[in-house]
């Protein structure tokens, strides 16, 4: 055989034929027809009408619009109000995100099926089906708790909080705290229930008990992948900040809102950079973090 490349004899593969990758079945055909049949009804649903948004009419409204927009208000009082501001809608979301964390590690623990009535922490006891049923009390409540939470969106956590505490920062430090305690809640519940069982059984050879095996054997496990998550959340809820203050919950929002409805288009162009320099700043400080905390 030649030893050169060319002399090499090419291994002939042969394309798949229809059989080998098989016929589609009805079953394939009766789920493209429903996304189709889905993707209709939610157009119509929406009511989209695209040919508004791409007309010469619209789209020169829209020109219209961003050329009122320049040049950005650049005064020392706008400037001033933007800063203000940019500051509380960061101690917003820090401050939202914290309390966050609290509920979230306050209830996943009540959360987690594998910590608190199944799993390896639980194979060894004697079946005694009276305490598994009261064991899954605080489950279901917990469960319960956390999917009420980060079912109602922030807007709505932050008009209730609003009625009962207020307008400025607070509720939305509270509404924040609340939708995302819940989100957090089950990405650490379904963490700790994929954690890897080979250090809890060897933590469980040598008698360590319950609290021992949740420090030792589960928490080195699941805790960089809370603070990653942890991180990731407050990247959102910068974001949200900067909105729940068309609700009256402070922040940029605020000042946001009052720009558009007085038709202040340059002060509302200062204020959207604002709102971008403040939002890229906190993406770089999350990565570095997440850098040299995990």
């Amino acid at each position: 055989m030649n030893g050169s490349p060319e002399g090499v004899e090419k291994a002939h593969i042969p394309w798949p034929s229809h059989e080998a990758l098989g016929k589609p079945s009805l079953w394939t055909y009766s789920l493209l027809g429903g996304l189709i049949l889905l993707f209709v009804w939610s157009y119509q649903g929406a009511q989209i009408h695209l040919s508004q948004l791409f007309s010469r009419e619209g789209g020169g409204q829209i020109l219209a619009y961003v050329l009122k927009l320049f040049p950005p208000d650049l005064s020392s009082t706008i400037l001033h109000e933007a800063l203000k501001g940019a500051v509380e809608t960061f101690a917003i979301s820090f401050m939202g995100t914290l309390l966050a964390v609290v509920i979230a590690i306050s209830a996943v623990f009540f959360a987690s099926r594998n910590l608190i009535y199944s799993g390896l922490l639980y194979e060894m006891e004697a079946k005694q089906g009276w305490k598994r049923s009261l064991r899954m009390i605080p489950y279901l409540w917990a469960k319960s708790l956390l999917n009420l939470l980060r079912t109602i969106p922030e807007m709505v956590w932050a008009l209730i909080f609003v009625f009962l505490v207020g307008l400025g920062p607070f509720p939305g430090v509270l509404a924040l705290g609340v939708h995302t305690g819940g989100v957090l809640g089950k990405l650490f519940g379904e963490v700790l229930e994929d954690v890897d069982q080979q250090p809890i059984e060897s933590l469980q050879s040598t008698g360590a008990g319950r609290l021992q095996i949740l420090f030792y054997g589960i928490l080195p496990q699941v805790l960089p992948q809370f603070i990653s998550y942890t991180l990731y959340r407050w990247e959102v809820n910068i974001r949200v900040a900067a909105v729940l203050g068309f609700v009256g919950a402070g922040g940029l929002g605020q000042r946001i809102h009052i720009a558009i409805s007085l038709f202040l288009e340059n002060q509302l162009l200062t204020l959207i950079i604002a709102i971008y320099i403040l939002v890229t700043l906190v993406d770089y400080l999350s990565a570095y973090l997440r850098r040299r905390v995990i």
